[in-house]
C-alpha cells in the first residue's frame, strides 16, 4: 500500500472514530434521559397512588382497620397483575409519600430554578433549637418534584420529620447531584443541624429555601465535624499522627465532610520563618471562595497556644503562598474539645478567617448534637451582644 493510501486510510479511521464517539454520546444521553424519565414517572405514579389510598381510607380513626385491609387487598391485586414491587410495605410507603408531600402537585420542575424558593413563603414559629425541631415553618404553595431525584431519594427524605430540614436536603441533593447513599449519610450525620450553629432567623429560612450557599468562610464551617468513617477509637490518648494518617487514608470521605468546593493540596506543609520551621497538618483549597484552608489537628482540648499558632500559620501562609486572585487563607483547628472561654477571649472571637470546631469520631445522638449546637449558639449570641454594646457606646 502506498504512503498516500495509508494516509487516507488513517484519516478515514480517525473520522470513523470521531463519528463513533458522537453516536455513543447521543445514545448515552438518550439512555440517561430514558432512565431519568422512568424515575420521574415512577415518582409521580407513586404520589398519585398514595393520594388515591388516602382518599379511599380518609375519615378518622374508625377507618384505620379498613385502611389496612385496603392496603393488603391492593397489594395482592397489584402483585397478581404486575409481579414484584407492590408489597404491603411499599404500598404503605406510597401512602406516606403522599401524606408527607400532599402540598405538592404531581409535576416535575427544576428546584434550582428559583421557583421553589419564591413559592415557599413560610413563617418561622420557633427559631430556637428544641428537640431537634429546628425552626419549624409552615410551607405554602410548594409545587413539583426535582427531575434529578428518584424514588429512592424521596424514600430517604421521608425519614426526615421536620419540613425545613427535609426541604434543605431535597434542595442540596438536587443541586449537588447526591446519590442516595450520600443523601442518607448527610441525613444521618445531621448536616442541616450542624450548619445552623451561626444562623439567625433569616439564615435559617435561607438555608431551608436555598440550601447551603457559600459566600464567606463561616458558611463552610460545621460544628461538630463527624469523622466516624475514620474507624479509630474515641480515646484521650489518640495520637495526632495516627489521626492525620487516618484522614489521608479516607481522604475522599473527609473531603465530603469538609463540604463544598474543597481540593486536597498536601500534608505537613512546611512554613519557614527566619531560621525556624513550622508544619501545617493539612492544606486544602476551596474553589468556591478561592482561598486556602489550613487544618491543625488537636487530639485534646483547645488551648490559647493552639489559637495563636494557627493565627501565625495563616499570616505566614498569606505572606508566602497566595497569589493574585486568591482570597485570604482560612485556618481551622479541629479539636477533641472546644473551650468556650478560649473561644470567647481569643482571636477566635469575631474572626472571619480563623475557626475552631470539635470533631466526633462517632455518630452522635440527637441529644449530644443538640448540646453541641446550643453551646455554639450561646457563643454566637454573646459575640452579637458584645458587638451591640460596643456599637451603642460609639
Amino acid at each position: 500500500m502506498s504512503k498516500l493510501n495509508k494516509n487516507i486510510t488513517g484519516k478515514n479511521r480517525l473520522k470513523d472514530n470521531h463519528l463513533f464517539d458522537r453516536v455513543v454520546s447521543i445514545l448515552e444521553e438518550a439512555r440517561s434521559n430514558v432512565v431519568r424519565s422512568v424515575n420521574n414517572n415512577m415518582v409521580m405514579a407513586y404520589w398519585l397512588i398514595g393520594r388515591e389510598i388516602v382518599r379511599e381510607i380518609q375519615g378518622g380513626e374508625e377507618r384505620a382497620k379498613y385502611g389496612e385491609k385496603v392496603i393488603e387487598q391492593l397489594s395482592a391485586q397489584l402483585k397478581g397483575k404486575y409481579g414484584r414491587g407492590f408489597s404491603i410495605s411499599n404500598i404503605r410507603y406510597f401512602r406516606t409519600f403522599y401524606t408527607v408531600y400532599s402540598d405538592r402537585k404531581p409535576e416535575i420542575h427544576q428546584i434550582g430554578s428559583g421557583e421553589l424558593a419564591k413559592s415557599n413563603k413560610g413563617k418561622i414559629q420557633n427559631a430556637v433549637l428544641k428537640d431537634m425541631s429546628l425552626a419549624v415553618m409552615t410551607p405554602n404553595g410548594i409545587r413539583g418534584f426535582s427531575p434529578k431525584l428518584g424514588w429512592s431519594h424521596y424514600q430517604a427524605l421521608m425519614t426526615v420529620e421536620n419540613p425545613n430540614e427535609r426541604l434543605f436536603y431535597e434542595i442540596e441533593a438536587e443541586k449537588e447531584n447526591w446519590d442516595v447513599e450520600h443523601l442518607k449519610h448527610q441525613i444521618y450525620t445531621f448536616l442541616f443541624a450542624r450548619l445552623l450553629k451561626s444562623k439567625n432567623k433569616d439564615g435559617v429560612m435561607t438555608l431551608s429555601r436555598e440550601g447551603q450557599i457559600v459566600r464567606t468562610p463561616a458558611d463552610l464551617m460545621k460544628n461538630p465535624y463527624i469523622l466516624d468513617f475514620l474507624d479509630i477509637p474515641d480515646s484521650d490518648c489518640l495520637h495526632e499522627t495516627k489521626f492525620e494518617e487516618a484522614i489521608i487514608s479516607n481522604l475522599q470521605s473527609f473531603l465530603l465532610e469538609l463540604g463544598k468546593g474543597f481540593a486536597f493540596i498536601g500534608r505537613q506543609k512546611r512554613l519557614q520563618y527566619d531560621e525556624d520551621f513550622y508544619y501545617v497538618d493539612l492544606v486544602f483549597y476551596n474553589c468556591i471562595l478561592k482561598c486556602y484552608l489550613l487544618i491543625d489537628l488537636k487530639s485534646g482540648e483547645l488551648t490559647h497556644q493552639d489559637v495563636g499558632q494557627m493565627d501565625g500559620y495563616v499570616r505566614m501562609f498569606d505572606g508566602k503562598y497566595i497569589t493574585e486572585g486568591d482570597n485570604p487563607t482560612i485556618g481551622l483547628i479541629l479539636c477533641a474539645k472546644k473551650s468556650e472561654t478560649i473561644a470567647r477571649y481569643s482571636v477566635l472571637k469575631g474572626s472571619k478567617q480563623i475557626f475552631a470546631s470539635k470533631y466526633m469520631l462517632y455518630l452522635p445522638t440527637e441529644e449530644e448534637l443538640q448540646r453541641e449546637i446550643e453551646r455554639e449558639r450561646r457563643l454566637v449570641e454573646e459575640r452579637l451582644s458584645d458587638g451591640n454594646r460596643k456599637a451603642s457606646k460609639t
